[in-house]
């Protein structure tokens, strides 16, 4: 059978070339002890029809017994019925009668077996009695004997295609690994793309916003001085260069992985010690923001990155949809009570300077979704004085 190739119900398994070469050397072996036996038996008896018969015919019917032992996969019930009524006048038969007998008996095919069986026992004693030898045992000794000699196939067979049979069953146990293997690596690649996309948007969102925002400046206000405009050039400029570098480290997990060794290794994604400087990047872009930063040493690592894109997100957001307005973030936490994120901006004050920027719908929703992967739960919405708040908590190992 080939690496891969599926076995149905039913189906039989046949031997490769050296288990059927050890069979047909072990049923020649049969044949030939039991017609050598008898041959010496008769070395001094005169030529009659009957020695004729085992001299010339025997043989050659044993010779046809070899040939037809061939298709015993494709027409058992033939094949063994047929090597039954030989073995009634030909003891170079015996091998091959043996062999279906076993072959039986390994494929399971009891009612075939409850008709061969009985023809082989008295096939026995008929070649006994109609035999060259003179001496022949008592009936019931030769049907015992004939009984055990065919129980002792039975058996040999049956035990054999039991331990096919566990075979086949660690091979079918070794493909269904194999296969739900392939699966679990296909769902992690999926996994792995869906956190790509968050990645991304969290990452590209933030960097664009800064750069429609100092764009925006320069469209809107005419009262800036070349200084002030350079300033917001080389702003756009840099977050540019900053958002492609980002891409870049978001698609580095796709990466070939026969890469060159040597390649240039990708950074560290962000935690919550990055948020810092998240916040004061924010600063430097024109938001008034203020962090209040309270959290206990030791935040696991994918709990500071979920926090990190959490304020990524709402800052993008205050940007997109209330850009002027004074904002505060507040991170609190202990192993205990979990990680706390807290950003809020005031309500807006007369109608913004610059329009608006395209809404995406996904930051919302991305930011729900990334505190429920974590294990913990977020809130958002006007809050009694006008301004909006964005309130998410995770479980310190998230």
């Amino acid at each position: 059978m080939r690496q891969g190739e599926d076995v149905r119900p039913g189906d039989v398994r046949r031997p490769g070339r050296m288990a059927a070469l050890w069979r047909y050397a072990l049923a020649a072996t049969i044949s030939l002890f039991g017609w050598g036996t008898v041959l010496v038996g008769a070395a001094e008896r005169s030529w009659d029809p009957a020695l004729a018969w085992f001299l010339v015919g025997d043989p050659l019917l044993g010779l046809v017994s070899f040939v037809l032992i061939r298709w015993r996969h494709r027409r058992p019930a033939l094949v063994a019925v047929v090597l039954s009524l030989f073995s009634f006048v030909s003891i170079a038969s015996a091998g091959p009668a043996s062999w279906i007998v076993g072959s039986i008996a390994s494929h399971r095919r009891w009612r075939l077996l409850a008709v061969v069986v009985p023809i082989s026992v008295v096939a026995g004693i008929v070649q006994e009695r109609l035999g060259l030898s003179e001496e022949t045992l008592p009936l019931w000794a030769s049907l015992a004997f004939g009984v055990l000699v065919t129980g002792i196939l039975v058996a040999t067979g049956y035990a054999m295609g039991s331990q096919r049979e566990l075979l086949d069953s660690y091979r079918d146990r070794a493909l269904t690994a194999e296969r739900e293997q392939l699966a679990r690596v296909a769902q992690a690649r999926a996994a792995e793309r869906t956190r790509i996309a968050r990645e991304m948007h969290d990452v590209l969102a933030h960097r664009i916003s800064l750069i429609a925002m100092h764009a925006g400046t320069l469209s809107y206000r005419t009262d800036l001085t070349a200084e002030d405009q350079a300033t917001a050039a080389r702003s756009i400029e840099d977050n540019a260069h900053r958002a492609l570098s980002d891409l870049r480290a978001v698609l580095g997990v796709l990466r070939d992985p026969l890469q060159p060794t040597d390649a240039t290794p990708e950074r560290p994604q962000p935690g919550i010690d990055d948020v810092a400087a998240l916040v004061e990047e924010q600063a430097h872009g024109g938001m008034r923001v203020r962090l209040s930063h309270r959290v206990a040493d030791g935040v696991p690592a994918t709990t500071g990155r979920t926090a990190y894109r959490i304020v990524q997100e709402a800052l993008t957001n205050v940007r997109k949809h209330a850009p002027g307005t004074a904002v505060t973030v507040d991170i609190e936490g202990t192993p205990a009570d979990g990680l706390t994120i807290v950003v809020r901006n005031a309500a807006p004050v007369g109608p913004a300077a610059a329009p608006q920027l395209p809404a995406s719908g996904l930051g919302l929703l991305g930011l729900a979704e990334r505190a429920a992967l974590a294990g913990g739960s977020i809130s958002h919405g006007v809050d009694a004085t006008g301004g909006y708040e964005v309130r998410a908590w995770i479980p310190w190992e998230s």
